[in-house]
């Protein structure tokens, strides 16, 4: 496939989109265990979790002349109000993906662009995320460092 970085729209996902994100979501997890997942009551169970996280989480899809070849979605945390400091907010970028055939092409930049932008745009204080160790060449080129904070995973073994 022959791509063209002019044919890539970048949107928002609305609640009509919900069977399009299962459908990336569903490619990426089938991408990541090496093959098809069997599990029917998937798409109810992320139009479920959607509608509950509508109200704090964005979507952004990718369309390649049309088709949808990626996807990104961001947690925005509200900060607690502090006397005499404006009120902020601060983003948590998760499940970066586009698909396989079409990766390497810029479309997974270009997601990752429309976020910062919209990200500065509002008044973000700061993005995080946690990459896995394939994508953090492409975030350190975007700008995003390694940082001191501190963590407890809390992860069954």
């Amino acid at each position: 496939m022959i791509a063209r970085l002019q044919d890539v729209t970048i949107r928002l996902a609305s609640l009509a989109d919900i069977p399009t994100v299962a459908m990336l979501r569903r490619a990426w997890t089938e991408e990541t265990a090496g093959a098809p997942v069997d599990d029917p009551s998937f798409g109810r169970q992320l139009s479920e979790w959607y509608h509950r996280e509508a109200e704090h989480r964005l979507v952004w899809l990718s369309e390649l002349a049309g088709e949808p070849v990626g996807m990104l979605n961001l947690l925005v945390f509200e900060r607690m109000p502090q006397p005499g400091r404006d009120a902020s907010r601060w983003g948590y970028l998760a499940n970066v993906f586009t698909l396989a055939r079409v990766r390497d092409l810029g479309i997974g930049r270009q997601l990752l662009d429309v976020v910062i932008a919209h990200a500065r745009a509002h008044g973000f204080a700061r993005l995080v995320l946690n990459p896995s160790a394939r994508s953090v060449p492409f975030y350190v080129r975007a700008g995003f460092a390694p940082s001191p904070l501190l963590q407890l995973d809390l992860t069954p073994p």
